[in-house]
C-alpha cells in the first residue's frame, strides 16, 4: 500500500544539505546558538520534543536482573504476562506493536529478547509519549528507547555478585564494568549473566455453557514445571579521537540465552468429554544467540555543522525443540514426538544525521535509516504414534527478505526563551518478500509519511522564576504488522479449541495508521519537584483485530484489519522531595502517578468494546530515602483488570495485579555496598481469561493462572 511518496522529502533534504555545505565553505560570522545544556538542564522540562529520562542510578536502585522489572515502575508503563510467561511492555495500556522498544535509537535485531538485556548495561531509558522524526514513527502508544553505556570517561573497575532466592526461582547473578581512557582513546567492557533454576506450578480451567445455561464441559488443568535458564551479555566498546578532531566508536553487543524445562500438564475432566491428550509431558530446549556490531563516525565542523554516521551488522539464531509424550483419555499412548524450529536472521544497516544551528533560533537535523534483513526458518515435526491429517506438512521452510528505508527532517525552533516549536517529517517504507515450500510467494509493501508538530510554551513566573508550562503536539504514527503476522504459516496448540486456537498469519494485513493529539500542563516549583497533567487522543484506521474461525478440522486464530478504533488517555504524575513541603522533613523523595485509558472499536458492539487487552488504569506510588550510609525505598505499581469485548463473539478478561517492591542499600565505604531488594511482596499472581461465544455450542471460557512468588535478591557491589 502506497500512501505518499518520499520524493518531496528527498528533494528537501538534498537542498538543505547543499545549503548547509555552502554555508560551511563561506561562513565566517559566528552562528547563533539555540541552547546551552548546562548543569541545570532537565530533558523533561527543557526539551521541546517531550521525553522522560530515567537515569542509571534509578535503573539499578532495586537490583533488578531483568529490564521488564525496571520498566514496570515507570509512570505510564505497564508490564503484563501472557501465555507461556511471555511479557509485554505497554504504554497507554497498549502493547503488541503499539509500543515501540528501541535500543540506542534503533529497532532491535530479529530474535532479540528484552529479558536478555541486563539493567547494569543501561545508561538511561527515554520514554517518549509523542513521536519524533528522528526515531521510527511505528509508535502509536509511544516509544521506549534504551540507551546502553558507551564511553568510559575515567578508569572504571566495578563488579556485582548477587543471588536470587524465592520458592519458585533461585540462582546467582554477576555483572562487571571495566574501562579506561587516555588522551585520545578509551575502552570499556560490560559483562553480566545469571543462572536460574526453577520449580513452579501453573493451572487453570476450561468451561463451556450452552445457550440454555447448562454447563456441558468443565475441565481443570494442573501443570508442575521445572527447569533452568542461563543468560550471558557481553558489550565491548572502543572510542578514538583522530588528529583532525573526528571521533570513531566501535560497539558490539552479544547476548546468549538458554532455557530448559519439563512440564507435565494434566487435564481433569469433571463434565463432558476429555481432550485428545489429557496427560502430557513436554520437554523444551530453547537457545537464543544474538551478535550486533556498529561502527560510528562523528565530525564537528567549525560552522556548527555536525555529521554522524553509523554502519552496522547483526546476526541472530533461535533454536526451539519441544518434545512431547502423552496419553489419551483411554490411558493408551497418544503421542510421542517432537517439533524442531531453527531460525536464523542476519542484516546490515546504516544510519546518518546532519545537524546544524541556523540563524533565527533553528536547530535543523536531516537523516536517514536504511536496513536489510534476511530471515530463514526451518520447522520439522515427527511423531511415532500420532497419525497426521492428510496434507499436513512435516517439513516446512520459508525465507523472508525485509528492506526498510527512512528519511527524515526536523527543526527545533526557539522563537523566544519562553516559546519553542518542534517540526518534523519522516517517511518510512517497508518491502517484504516471503518464499517457502509451505507458503505461496508473498510480497508486501507499505509507505507512510508522518508529519509531527510539537510546541512548548513556558508561562512567566513570579520574580523571574520559572512558572508553569504547557505542551501541545500533533502527530501521525502507524503500527506495521510483524513478520509472523503476514507469513501464512500455522502454529498449532496441542488441545485445539476456540480459546486455544492455532495461529496463522495473514499476508493481506495492512498497517494501522493513526492521527494523534497530545496536550500537557506541567508545574515545576523546586529542583526535583514537578506536577504534570497530560491527555491524548488517537484515531486509528485499519485497526487490527484477531478473527477466530473453524476450518472444518481445527480452530484458527488470524489477524485481520477491522474498521476504526479511537483511544483516549489521561495521565497525572508528581514527584517532589518531602522538604519542599516541610522544611524539617527527612531526606525522602516521593513520587506518584495515575493513568486512565479508554478506547472504542467501532466494528464491535458495546459495552466494553475496547482495544484488545488494553489495560484501563495504572497507578504508581513510591519513595526513596537516604541518610548517611543507608539508602532505602519502596514502590507499588497497580494495574487494573477487567473485561474487554474483543469481537462480536470473543472476549478477554484480565485479573488486576499490584506489585509491591522494596530495597535497602548500605554503603560500608566508597568501594563496597550491600544491596537487598524484595519484589512482589504481595505474592500477586498473573491470571487472564479468553472467551468465545457460539450461538449453537454456547460460551467457552479458559482461565490461565500463573503464580508468582515473593523474591529476595541480595547483591554485593564492589569498586576497585
Amino acid at each position: 500500500m502506497t500512501l505518499l511518496r518520499p520524493r518531496s522529502l528527498v528533494v528537501l533534504i538534498a537542498g538543505l544539505c547543499a545549503h548547509a555545505a555552502a554555508q560551511e565553505s563561506t561562513a565566517d560570522a559566528p552562528i547563533q546558538q539555540v541552547e546551552v545544556k548546562g548543569a541545570g538542564y532537565d530533558a523533561r522540562r527543557d526539551d521541546t520534543a517531550a521525553r522522560v529520562v530515567i537515569k542509571s542510578e534509578e535503573i539499578v536502585r532495586y537490583g533488578d536482573t531483568a529490564v521488564a522489572d525496571v520498566l514496570k515502575r515507570i509512570p505510564g508503563v505497564t508490564v503484563t504476562t501472557g501465555a507461556g510467561r511471555s511479557t509485554q511492555i505497554r504504554m497507554r495500556g497498549l502493547g503488541g506493536g503499539y509500543t515501540q522498544i528501541l535500543v540506542n535509537g534503533e529497532r532491535t535485531p530479529a530474535g532479540f529478547a528484552l529479558d536478555t538485556l541486563a539493567p547494569d548495561m543501561i545508561e538511561r531509558i527515554e520514554v517518549l509519549r509523542v513521536a519524533t522524526a528522528e526515531f521510527s514513527t511505528e509508535s502509536v502508544a509511544g516509544t521506549i528507547n534504551i540507551v546502553l553505556r558507551k564511553k568510559a570517561n575515567k578508569r572504571q573497575r566495578e563488579a556485582k555478585l548477587g543471588y536470587l532466592l524465592s520458592n519458585d526461582f533461585r540462582g546467582p547473578t554477576f555483572s562487571t564494568q571495566v574501562g579506561d581512557s587516555g588522551d585520545k582513546s578509551s575502552w570499556a567492557l560490560s559483562a553480566s549473566g545469571n543462572h536460574d533454576s526453577f520449580s513452579r506450578e501453573w493451572g487453570g480451567f476450561e468451561e463451556n455453557t450452552r445457550p440454555d445455561g447448562v454447563v456441558d464441559m468443565y475441565r481443570t488443568v494442573h501443570a508442575p514445571e521445572r527447569g533452568h535458564m542461563n543468560r550471558l551479555n557481553l558489550s565491548p566498546r572502543l572510542n578514538w579521537t583522530l588528529d583532525n578532531g573526528d571521533t570513531l566508536a566501535w560497539e558490539t553487543m552479544f547476548n546468549s540465552g538458554s532455557f530448559r524445562n519439563h512440564g507435565h500438564p494434566v487435564v481433569t475432566t469433571l463434565v463432558g468429554r476429555p481432550p485428545r491428550t489429557p496427560d502430557l509431558h513436554t520437554f523444551g530446549e530453547f537457545d537464543d544467540r544474538m551478535l550486533k556490531s556498529d561502527l560510528s563516525w562523528t565530525r564537528n565542523m567549525a560552522s556548527g555543522l555536525k555529521l554522524d554516521m553509523k554502519f552496522g551488522a547483526e546476526w541472530s539464531s533461535r533454536k526451539m525443540y519441544v518434545g512431547r509424550r502423552g496419553t489419551g483419555a483411554d490411558g493408551l499412548p497418544e503421542t510421542d514426538g517432537f517439533t524442531l524450529s531453527d531460525t536464523h536472521a542476519r542484516g546490515a544497516n546504516t544510519t546518518g544525521k546532519a545537524t546544524r544551528t541556523m540563524d533565527g533560533g533553528h536547530l535543523l537535523a536531516l537523516g536517514w535509516d536504511l536496513r536489510v534483513d534476511e530471515n530463514t526458518v526451518i520447522r520439522t515435526e515427527r511423531d511415532r504414534i500420532r497419525a497426521f491429517a492428510p496434507g499436513h506438512m512435516l517439513d516446512e521452510d520459508f525465507r523472508a527478505n525485509v528492506t526498510r528505508a527512512a528519511l527524515y527532517a526536523q527543526d527545533e525552533w526557539t522563537i523566544t526563551p519562553q516559546w519553542s516549536i518542534y517540526m518534523g517529517a519522516r517517511w518510512e517504507g517497508v518491502r517484504t518478500r516471503v518464499l517457502g515450500n509451505a507458503v505461496k510467494p508473498t510480497r508486501v509493501r507499505s509507505d507512510v509519511l508522518s508529519p509531527i508538530l510539537q510546541t512548548l510554551y513556558k508561562l512567566p513566573g513570579k520574580d523571574g522564576k520559572q512558572g508553569d508550562q504547557v505542551r501541545l503536539a500533533l502527530s501521525r504514527t502507524y503500527k506495521a504488522p510483524d513478520l509472523l503476522s503476514i507469513v501464512p504459516l500455522r502454529a498449532e496448540w496441542e488441545n485445539n479449541s476456540a480459546t486455544e486456537a492455532d495461529f496463522q498469519g495473514n499476508p493481506k494485513l495492512k498497517p494501522e495508521l493513526a492521527w494523534g493529539l497530545d496536550a500537557a500542563w506541567e508545574h515545576y516549583w523546586l529542583d526535583g519537584a514537578m506536577l504534570s497533567v497530560s491527555g491524548a487522543v488517537r484515531r486509528i484506521d485499519d485497526y487490527t483485530s484477531n478473527e477466530i474461525y473453524f476450518d472444518g478440522l481445527r480452530w484458527i486464530f488470524t489477524p485481520v484489519n477491522d474498521d476504526r478504533a479511537t483511544m483516549r488517555s489521561l495521565e497525572i504524575e508528581t514527584k517532589f522531595p518531602l522538604k519542599s513541603l516541610f522544611a524539617g522533613a527527612p531526606a525522602i523523595d516521593l513520587r506518584a502517578s495515575v493513568s486512565r485509558y479508554w478506547s472504542r472499536v467501532e466494528s464491535v458492539p458495546g459495552p466494553y468494546n475496547r482495544m484488545e487487552q488494553q489495560v484501563p488504569l495504572t497507578a504508581n506510588l513510591g519513595f526513596d530515602y537516604k541518610s548517611g550510609a543507608l539508602a532505602a525505598g519502596a514502590s507499588a505499581a497497580h494495574r487494573r483488570g477487567g473485561y474487554v469485548q474483543v469481537d462480536v463473539n470473543r472476549g478477554f478478561y484480565r485479573v488486576a495485579r499490584t506489585d509491591l517492591d522494596a530495597y535497602a542499600a548500605w554503603t560500608f565505604n566508597p568501594k563496597l555496598t550491600l544491596r537487598v531488594a524484595v519484589s512482589n511482596l504481595l505474592a500477586e499472581n498473573s491470571s487472564f481469561e479468553p472467551s468465545y461465544y457460539d450461538p449453537v455450542s454456547g460460551l467457552e471460557k479458559r482461565r490461565w493462572n500463573y503464580p508468582n512468588e515473593t523474591k529476595l535478591r541480595t547483591t554485593l557491589e564492589m569498586k576497585f
